[in-house]
């Protein structure tokens, strides 16, 4: 492991979070409120962390694949102990425990929080926690793509890293030119987000803080009853398309952009998508409509849409207390924590593509024993699959069930509940937020003990960083020099 290289890209992720950190700073200026002095604080800190690596360290960097894991993982790390910083100086977040619980929380997309009394908080920190999810859905080691090259520093290395899903595509020869397009896209989406928001009546500013959280399929809501609290069909029917946009892989969005737009249909992945969405939605809607829980059938189709799109794309917004629901409704919300969004998108979870290939393997091993004899293939958009990407999808399943496995029992023989237990690692795992029992929609992560909370903090950074990319910094061969 070149140390060197590490520490140099980490000063300059540190540098680019500082610089960040100065936006909530101005915000907190416009409204009047006093903790913009901690924001500029902060600031100060990783500007002086993040520099000295840069300015000790001349030349340009190493940097092979094995440094480009360590890279995304402990800037991934960095990153949130730095977005705790104004937080936990300000008394804006109880503890240092939950102030780095809810700023890697914000930068895995989780959404996860501590927070009693969101509403409560000023608008720098609401603003931060939201800005901390759209940094973290498009990849803040995405966004350094793009400048890496400036330090001399190849780009694919940690493209491969960050990038989730089993294939890791560029659209241009170019990974500097693929990171900007990538970026292009997402502010693009957010942007159009925001105007239809503020058309449907929200404010600018909560409208920018919603467009942040639904494009990264983060969640953090500036209420306390989250999106439900704006009571608004229209704004939930625009958060509904926007989840389903975020949790499509980019580069559809990309080449539909440039006139292609019929390659939605032509992929495989997001008819599959598709599909889930629409007949789960018709599961939980059968589910509900004959007991008459809401008031009209627009409205239980509504509500039902909306939960099965904030789950499965990992976003975590809520609307309702699904916890109210009937049991077969929490299992079905259950098993779609799990599966997330598409590969290449900024959810969660195993990945819809994952799944589909899961599916194929199944279905290619059964009928391996009725023709034994037979030579399969396994095709994807029309692709055939090598052996390396099937074993790599196979890899990460196995491995995703044994972290979860192990999550639920840790829990659980520390005290904890076992639906509490479920829910709170399969909604930090899939990088979800809200789970089951007490971290469920009508509650928060508040009450679990500081082990616990750092605990689900490890587990949002696998979840975010699709498990091998941390998995194998636990490796001795990962450190050697070889």
């Amino acid at each position: 492991m070149n140390l060197r290289a590490v520490a140099k890209v980490l000063g300059f992720l540190m540098l680019v979070t500082a610089a960040c950190l100065l936006l909530p700073a101005i915000i907190s200026l416009l409204y009047g409120e006093g903790d913009w002095v901690w924001f500029l604080a902060a600031a100060g800190i990783g500007s002086a962390v993040g520099g000295v690596p840069l300015f000790l360290l001349r030349g340009a960097p190493d940097l092979r694949i094995r440094e480009g894991f360590a890279v995304v993982a402990l800037g991934w790390l960095c990153v949130g102990l730095l977005g705790a910083v104004p937080g936990w100086l300000s008394g804006q977040m109880p503890s240092f425990t939950d102030a780095v619980f809810e700023s890697i929380s914000g930068f895995t997309t989780t959404g996860a929080t501590i927070l009693t009394d969101i509403e409560s908080r000023t608008h720098g920190t609401l603003f931060w926690r939201a800005l901390t999810h759209w940094l973290g859905g498009m990849g803040i080691v995405l966004l350094a793509l793009a400048i890496l090259p400036l330090l001399g520093v190849g780009g694919m290395q940690l493209f491969r890293a960050e990038v989730p899903g089993p294939v890791a595509e560029r659209l241009t020869p170019r990974i500097r030119e693929t990171a900007k397009l990538l970026w292009g896209v997402y502010f693009l989406l957010t942007v159009l987000e925001i105007l239809a928001l503020v058309a449907a009546g929200m404010s600018l500013f909560d409208a920018a803080c919603h467009a942040f959280a639904t494009m990264a399929t983060g969640g953090f809501s500036n209420l306390n009853a989250s999106v439900g609290g704006y009571a608004s069909p229209a704004v939930e029917w625009i958060i509904i398309v926007f989840m389903i946009l975020a949790g499509t892989n980019f580069s559809l969005h990309y080449l539909a952009l440039t006139g292609r737009w019929r390659i939605y249909g032509r992929d495989e992945e997001f008819r599959f998508y598709a599909g889930i969405i629409l007949l789960c939605t018709l599961l939980v809607t059968a589910v509900l409509a004959p007991i008459h829980f809401y008031g009209s059938t627009g409205e239980t189709v509504r509500r039902a849409m909306f939960q099965v799109v904030s789950i499965l794309t990992t976003t975590g917004f809520g609307t309702a207390d699904y916890l109210q629901w009937p049991p077969l409704a929490h299992a079905l919300l259950l098993v779609l924590m799990a599966v997330g969004g598409c590969a290449g998108s900024t959810g969660g979870g195993i990945k819809v593509m994952r799944v589909l290939i899961l599916f194929r393997h199944a279905k290619m091993e059964l009928l391996r024993v009725l023709h034994p004899r037979a030579v399969f293939t396994l095709w994807f958009n029309d692709r055939a699959l090598s052996p390396a990407v099937q074993t790599n999808v196979l890899g990460f399943f196995l491995l995703f069930m044994l972290v979860y496995v192990g999550g639920v029992l840790i829990l659980t023989l520390g005290g904890r509940d076992l639906v509490t237990s479920v829910g709170a690692t399969a909604a930090t795992l899939g990088n979800i937020g809200p789970g089951l029992g007490l971290v469920g929609p009508a509650g928060n992560y508040a009450g679990l003990l500081p082990w616990e909370k750092w605990l689900l903090m490890l587990f949002m950074l696998i979840g975010r960083l699709e498990i091998f990319t941390v998995l194998v910094l636990f490796l001795p061969g990962a450190w050697r020099r070889s």
